[in-house]
C-alpha cells in the first residue's frame, strides 16, 4: 500500500481544509440543514454514476454472461453496489442511499424539486453535458457535475476509481463525522431518516467501502507509474470541486443569517 500511502500524504491538506472546513459550523439550525442538503444531494446522485461506472468496467453485465478480468476488483465493486443501491432503511426497507437522502430531505422540509428535475431530463452523459450550461444549477454544482461526468466520459477505470475513492467514498466518514459532531445533537430526535443516513454511511464507508475502494485503486494501478499519476491529479482536482461546492454551500447559509447581513 506504499503508493496508496503516498497519495493520502500528497492530498492530505486538501483532506483537512474539507475536513475542518467553515460550513460545519454553520449547520445548527434547520433551515441550515435543508440549504446544505437540497445542495449536496446532487453530489449523492452524481455518486451513483461513479458507481455504476466502474461496475459498468470491472464487472460483467451483459448477456451472455463472461468472467470479468479480475475477480477481485469485481467482487470489490458488487460488494459496494450492494451496500449502495440496495441497502436497508431505518425500517429495515430496501433502498438505496440516493433514496434514503431524499427521504431524509423531505423529513427535514428540504426541496427535491431541482435533483428531479435534472434527473428526470436525464437519460445519458450527454444530456448532462449539453443541459448543465443553462441549467439552473449554481456555479459550484455545475462545476462539480461537470468534472465528475467528464470523468467518466473518459472511461479510464482508474481515474473513475480516483474521482470515486479518494474525492468521495475514503473522504465520507470524515465529512459526516465533522457534521454531526459540529451541528446541533437535538436533531438527533427530530430527523431520525437523517441520522440513520449519517450514521449508516459512516459505519459503511469508514469500516467497509473505504478500504475496499483503497485495495481497488492498488489493483487498478499495479506498477503503473503514469497511472498512479492520473490518481493522484484526479484526486487533487476531486477535492477541490468538493471544497468549491462546501465554499458556495457556506455563503449560502450565510446569506440567510440576519448577523452575516448587517450593513
Amino acid at each position: 500500500m506504499r503508493k496508496i500511502e503516498q497519495i493520502e500524504q500528497q492530498i492530505s491538506e486538501l483532506r483537512e481544509r474539507l475536513k475542518n472546513h467553515e460550513l460545519y459550523s454553520h449547520l445548527s439550525e434547520v433551515q441550515d440543514i435543508k440549504i446544505f442538503m437540497e445542495k449536496h444531494v446532487f453530489a449523492v446522485w452524481d455518486f451513483m454514476s461513479l458507481l455504476k461506472a466502474l461496475q459498468l468496467q470491472l464487472t460483467c453485465i451483459s448477456i451472455p454472461w463472461k468472467p470479468s478480468n479480475n475477480a477481485k476488483t469485481a467482487r470489490f465493486i458488487n460488494e459496494i453496489v450492494l451496500g449502495e443501491e440496495s441497502d436497508v432503511n431505518e425500517k429495515g426497507k430496501p433502498k438505496s442511499h440516493f433514496e434514503m437522502y431524499i427521504d431524509a430531505m423531505n423529513e427535514v422540509g428540504a426541496n427535491s424539486e431541482r435533483i428531479f428535475k435534472l434527473v428526470n431530463a436525464t437519460n445519458s452523459i450527454q444530456d448532462i453535458i449539453d443541459n448543465l450550461p443553462n441549467s439552473d444549477l449554481e456555479k459550484a454544482e455545475k462545476a462539480f457535475l461537470e468534472f465528475t461526468f467528464n470523468t467518466i466520459e473518459t472511461k479510464e477505470t482508474h481515474k473513475i476509481a480516483a474521482a470515486f475513492t479518494f474525492g468521495r467514498e475514503d473522504l465520507i466518514p470524515d465529512m459526516f463525522i465533522a457534521i454531526i459532531d459540529k451541528s446541533n445533537n437535538s436533531h438527533d430526535s427530530k430527523f431520525p431518516k437523517l441520522t440513520y443516513y449519517l450514521n449508516r454511511h459512516i459505519e459503511l464507508d469508514g469500516d467497509e467501502h473505504g478500504p475496499l475502494s483503497l485495495e481497488m485503486i492498488s489493483e487498478l494501478c499495479g506498477n503503473n507509474e503514469n497511472k498512479w499519476n492520473d490518481v493522484l491529479e484526479v484526486s487533487i482536482e476531486a477535492l477541490k470541486k468538493r471544497i468549491s461546492l462546501w465554499d458556495e454551500i457556506t455563503d449560502k447559509i450565510k446569506q440567510k443569517k440576519p448577523a452575516y447581513n448587517i450593513a
